[in-house]
């Protein structure tokens, strides 16, 4: 792991660039930790995004990442939506929802929703996780496969990383 040192709303990281050092701002630094949950801590892409979008609002509630676990692979990997983008919305409904059934405050979340979505989509070019990964994980053989390719640390982990900084971006309005 490479040292850290936070300094405003920009990180400071020892890197292995020949420069030794790489100037990351915040949605880089919120990237990472996702990074982090996803390969390190074992959670799962939706659990991951959740978890930490939680944690950067300083958050807690021993639902989070529990609610995320099926939404991992494209919803229990069936191949479905991607679970670093489900992740991502169930984060935008914790933060901007409502409890309330009122449509009209319900169009904020929905708002927000759509344009992580579509930001998702432009980013990547697909939503849906047998797409972008290019396996049906619900198949034993193609799940082993892209286990043995180490497609979630190829491509998982930059799904996890993109969802969270369009979420960091758009929490403050920068997309």
């Amino acid at each position: 792991m490479v040292p850290t040192k936070h300094i405003s709303t920009y990180v400071l990281s020892a890197s292995a660039v020949e420069d030794g050092v790489k100037l990351m701002n915040h949605e880089d630094s919120i990237g990472v930790k996702a990074v982090k949950h996803f390969r390190d801590d074992g959670y799962n892409c939706s659990q991951s995004v959740l978890l930490t979008m939680f944690e950067h609002w300083n958050s807690k509630n021993e639902l989070v990442p529990k609610v995320a676990t099926a939404f991992g692979g494209g919803m229990g990997r069936c191949g479905s939506v991607c679970g670093a983008l489900t992740g991502g919305l169930m984060a935008i409904g914790i933060k901007y929802g409502t409890n309330e059934p009122s449509a009209e405050k319900r169009s904020n979340a929905y708002k927000l929703a759509r344009r992580f979505y579509r930001q998702f989509e432009k980013q990547n070019g697909n939503v849906m996780c047998r797409e972008l990964i290019g396996f049906d994980l619900s198949d034993a053989k193609q799940l082993r496969k892209a286990q043995e390719e180490d497609v979630f640390e190829e491509k998982c982990t930059v799904l996890v990383k993109k969802a969270v900084e369009i979420l960091a971006a758009l929490g403050r309005g920068a997309v």
